[in-house]
């Protein structure tokens, strides 16, 4: 079951296509990532599929509902945080806590014990009082307590230090762990959606470029070397889907994003006779890079 959904999902400010024809499934019990760069449209998608933002045109729907018409039941199941989130900073810890509760039903007040220790936060400490990165833990616990089925990020490791990031990381880890919970989280920062996401998502220019398990696209993609038995080797033409493919004397270096041992291993020799081919694995990091080259490249292309 897929417990978020878009079909065509479109949002338009004047000529400006911020989301563009988004087709995209969220599995239930999945960590879902929703990467791109600044301006891809990842915090635009998020307010469509949070009823924040009225779509152009196509649509969503969130656990099960359309997202135009989600009610107290749904988000009461939602655990939404923003990069931007607005608390009453008047409060302590401890006051948003109580006020928080009477509006959950499933809030678990053992878990909140727990998280409040975990993260080390004051409960009588008024929020103003706190770093930003406090602040977004205290979010974050508010979020979590009552156990909901979606929890959705967006931004959620911008401007917070190393060691916040690496208790917020844990937090969303383990608490997906405690249950039957699906975690969508937007992000520009590829470290730590690696660690945490089984699911990937790209999205560039509004539009995206593919959804897949984590593990699938990691060994898709591979950098491979072939070393040439001669330097004045002939080199054939690279294949059409082969990236970043160039000969550096003896060694002819490329990426292929579809890769299979054998059929790779097949093609090298055909068009590098002789030669000793090489398949090394890339992070996650290497294959956005990869992938934001070749679409920068495309843009100045059709510029040109």
């Amino acid at each position: 079951m897929n417990i978020i959904e878009t079909h065509q999902l479109t949002r338009r400010y004047g000529r400006t296509e911020a989301v563009q024809e988004l087709t995209l499934a969220v599995p239930e019990g999945s960590v879902t990532a929703l990467l791109g760069p600044n301006g891809a449209g990842k915090t635009t998608t998020i307010k469509l599929l949070m009823n924040l933002l009225v779509p152009s045109a196509g649509s969503a729907r969130v656990l099960g509902v359309d997202s135009r018409r989600l009610g107290e039941r749904e988000l009461a199941q939602i655990g939404y945080v923003s990069e931007n989130q607005q608390m009453p900073e008047w409060m302590t810890v401890g006051q948003l806590l109580a006020y928080c509760r009477p509006f959950y039903p499933t809030w678990d007040r053992l878990l909140e014990a727990k998280l409040l220790a975990q993260f080390d936060l004051p409960p009588g400490r008024k929020l103003k009082h706190l770093s930003r990165g406090m602040r977004m833990k205290a979010a974050l616990l508010s979020s979590l307590a009552y156990r909901p089925r979606l929890i959705v990020r967006d931004e959620p490791f911008s401007g917070l230090d190393p060691l916040v990031r690496e208790e917020f990381v844990q937090g969303l880890l383990e608490t997906s762990r405690l249950g039957d919970w699906t975690v969508f989280v937007s992000s520009h920062d590829i470290e730590e959606v690696e660690r945490l996401a089984d699911h990937i998502a790209l999205l560039e220019a509004g539009r995206l470029r593919f959804s897949e398990a984590t593990e699938q696209l990691l060994a898709r993609f591979r950098r491979v070397e072939a070393t040439l038995g001669t330097l004045d080797g002939i080199v054939g033409a690279p294949l059409p889907g082969w990236l970043e493919f160039e000969r550096v004397g003896g060694l002819v270096k490329f990426i292929d994003p579809q890769f299979d041992a054998a059929a790779t291993e097949r093609a090298c020799r055909e068009r590098f006779p002789d030669s000793a081919v090489k398949a090394h694995p890339m992070t996650l990091r290497e294959i956005f890079i990869t992938l934001a080259r070749k679409n920068r490249q495309k843009i100045q292309g059709a510029a040109a």
